[in-house]
C-alpha cells in the first residue's frame, strides 16, 4: 500500500472517530437538557410551595396577633375589675376588724353602729345621758354611766333593755370555744343552724336557698349594687335570676338594688332589700365566728357570748322581715 492510501485510511478513521464523538456529545447534551428542564420544574414547584407557605404563615401570624390583642384587652379588663373588688373587700375587712376589736356588747362603738343612736342624737351622743334609744323597734342600750346627770332632763320615758344569760346556751358556747371550729356537729353551732341560720336562709326557692347557704359557709358569696356592676351576666332564665323588679329568692315583685353571685363562676341573682338583710345577717355571724377562729377577738368569754347572741338576734329580726334602709 502506498503512502497515499495510508493517508486516506487515516483520514477516514479520523472522520469516523469525530462522528462518534459528536454523536456521544449530542446524546449527552440531550440528557443535560432534559435534566435542566426537570430541575427547572422542581424549582418552580418549590417556589410556588414556598410562596403558599409564606402566605399561610403570615395569615396565621396575623390571626395569632389579633387573638393575643383580644385576650390582652380581656385580661386587662378583668384585672381592673378584680382590683376594684379587692379594694372593696379590703375596705370591708378593715371595717369589720375595727368593729370586732373596738365594739363590745356592754360598750358598743356607736360610730360603727349608727342604729344604736336615736335619729335626733346621731353624731352628738353625750356620755352623761342615762340611756340611748335605738332607731330599731323596741331596742335600747344602757351606757356605762348608769345614772343620768342632774342637768339631763328626760322629756319622755326611756325603756331599758335587760338581759339574762341562759346557762344552757352559755355552757354550749363555752364547750365550743375550747375547740372552736365550723363543724356543725357541735351543740353550739347545731343550735344556731337549727334556730337561726336555717330559718333565716329559708326562701321560697329552696334549691337556690341551699346554694346561697353553701356559698355563705364557704365565704364565696358576693353581694354588689346593681348600678356599680360592670361584669357580664351569665345567661339564665328570668325566673331563675329574677330582675331589677323581681327577687330571685322570694319570687316577689320588689325593687332589687343588689344582686348576688355564688362563687367565681355562675349567674347573678337579683335580691330584694329584705333578702339582702337576711343574707347579710348570716354573713355577719360567720364573719365574727371566723375572727374568733383566727384569734382576732381579744375579749373574755362573756363578752364574746353576748356579741354572738346579738348576731343571732339580728338573724331572727331579719327573718321576721325587719331591715334598715339608708336614708338620704
Amino acid at each position: 500500500m502506498g503512502g497515499k492510501e495510508k493517508l486516506t485510511m487515516q483520514m477516514f478513521f479520523a472522520v469516523k472517530c469525530v462522528s462518534v464523538v459528536c454523536l456521544f456529545a449530542s446524546q449527552e447534551l440531550k440528557l443535560k437538557d432534559k435534566e435542566c428542564e426537570r430541575l427547572s420544574q422542581v424549582r418552580n414547584q418549590l417556589e410556588q410551595e414556598l410562596e403558599e407557605l409564606t402566605a399561610s404563615l403570615f395569615e396565621e401570624a396575623h390571626k395569632m396577633v389579633r387573638e393575643a390583642n383580644v385576650k390582652q384587652a380581656g385580661a386587662e379588663k378583668q384585672l381592673k375589675e378584680a382590683q376594684g373588688k379587692i379594694d372593696v373587700l379590703q375596705a370591708e375587712v378593715t371595717a369589720l376588724k375595727t368593729l370586732v376589736l373596738t365594739s363590745t356588747p356592754s360598750s358598743p362603738n356607736r360610730q360603727l353602729h349608727p342604729q344604736l343612736q336615736s335619729s335626733g342624737s346621731r353624731g352628738s351622743h353625750r356620755r352623761g345621758a342615762g340611756h340611748i334609744r335605738t332607731s330599731s323597734v323596741g331596742a335600747a342600750f344602757q351606757t356605762s354611766s348608769g345614772k343620768p346627770e342632774p342637768s339631763t332632763v328626760s322629756i319622755q320615758s326611756v325603756a331599758t333593755e335587760e338581759r339574762e344569760m341562759d346557762s344552757v346556751l352559755f355552757a354550749e358556747f363555752l364547750l365550743w370555744r375550747e375547740h372552736p371550729s365550723l363543724d356543725r356537729s357541735s351543740a353550739f353551732l347545731s343550735r344556731v343552724y337549727r334556730e337561726d341560720i336555717g330559718p333565716c336562709l329559708s326562701f321560697t326557692r329552696s334549691e337556690l336557698s341551699q346554694l346561697v347557704q353553701r356559698a355563705v359557709e364557704n365565704n364565696s358569696l358576693t353581694v354588689e349594687p346593681v348600678a356599680m356592676s360592670a361584669l357580664p351576666v351569665v345567661k339564665a332564665s328570668a325566673l331563675e335570676c329574677g330582675g331589677p323588679k323581681k327577687c330571685a329568692l322570694s319570687g316577689l315583685s320588689r325593687v332589687c338594688q343588689h344582686r348576688i353571685k355564688l362563687g367565681d363562676k355562675g349567674s347573678y341573682y337579683y335580691i330584694s332589700p329584705s333578702s339582702r338583710a337576711r343574707i347579710t345577717a348570716v354573713c355577719n355571724f360567720f364573719t365574727y365566728i371566723r375572727y374568733i377562729l383566727q384569734g382576732l377577738v381579744r375579749q373574755n368569754a362573756e363578752q364574746i357570748f353576748w356579741e354572738v347572741m346579738r348576731l343571732r338576734r339580728e338573724m331572727t329580726v331579719a327573718k321576721l322581715g325587719f331591715y334598715l334602709t339608708d336614708q338620704g
